[in-house]
């Protein structure tokens, strides 16, 4: 009986040792949980916050579309400042977004090339923060969303149908043309956004419209946009800041040499930074 009764002792102290060991996994994976609802909840928060505050941004940029459309055709620089006010404000109150380098940011009314990293949706937000008129590209059926892409549109953002050879040569010439107005386009180098948050190989065709218009690259690192919103991962956003890095410009009229310099300069500060 003794022998029976110290086995069964036994068992129900392993069990007992065995639940407690488990205790810890279980909270973790309980935090973790906790953690991912509340990166869900805030990227819907985020996301309404932004869209109704476009609502009457749109409404104003309608307004002062005919405006800019006589006397500031290439820049719009009215428009693009309700595009600066809405990510300021849309950002603000979920996360905080720091720019290093202002000094190195262009006059608004001098042409350049901006060439940044692209690893999550909320690098454009953050490429506003640096408060010029510049243009970027986007795929088409973007400014088909309502509200949003309607005010792509009137900015003047550049659109482009990724699969066609025919409508990116357009959209470089494009590119050209706005330049050699004065005006300034941005770049993401990479092609599409990184799954990973590691820096893709740069394409080259930023830099030889760079190096055709003889104007100013300027690189720019973004810091932390992967680990606030990864891409694939929009329905989460983490309470993480962003830094924003403006490096000198480049310039040249080789577009080889432009491109492989912004890709090391921009690649060092992020791995210095990350």
């Amino acid at each position: 009986m003794t022998s029976i009764s110290s086995s069964r002792g036994a068992r129900v102290a392993t069990a007992a040792t065995s639940g407690a060991a488990a205790a810890p996994g279980d909270a973790t994976r309980e935090n973790e949980g906790a953690f991912n609802l509340g990166a869900r909840l805030r990227a819907i928060t985020f996301f309404l916050t932004s869209f109704f505050l476009a609502v009457p941004l749109l409404i104003v940029m309608t307004i002062l579309f005919p405006f800019c459309w006589a006397f500031d055709r290439t820049r719009r620089s009215a428009l693009s400042f309700c595009n600066d006010v809405w990510a300021t404000v849309s950002c603000a109150l979920f996360m905080k977004i720091e720019v290093e380098g202002r000094e190195n940011v262009p006059p608004a009314d001098e042409a350049a090339v901006y060439v940044a990293n692209h690893a999550s949706f909320m690098d454009i937000y953050s490429m506003f923060h640096l408060r010029r008129p510049f243009k970027f590209i986007s795929k088409t059926s973007n400014f088909l969303i309502p509200v949003i892409g309607w005010s792509m549109f009137l900015t003047g953002h550049v659109p482009l149908k990724r699969m066609e050879r025919r409508s990116q040569m357009e959209t470089l010439k494009k590119c050209r043309d706005m330049l050699g107005d004065g005006g300034s386009v941005l770049f993401f180098p990479e092609g599409t956004r990184s799954v990973t948050g590691k820096m893709a190989p740069f394409k080259k065709g930023a830099f030889s419209v760079a190096a055709k218009e003889n104007v100013p690259v300027v690189p720019v690192t973004i810091v932390g946009a992967h680990e606030a919103m990864a891409s694939g991962k929009e329905y989460e956003l983490h309470n993480n800041s962003i830094k924003v890095i403006v490096h000198p410009r480049i310039q040249s009229t080789d577009a080889d040499v432009l491109c492989e310099r912004s890709e090391k300069i921009i690649k060092e500060a992020l791995v210095q930074n990350s």
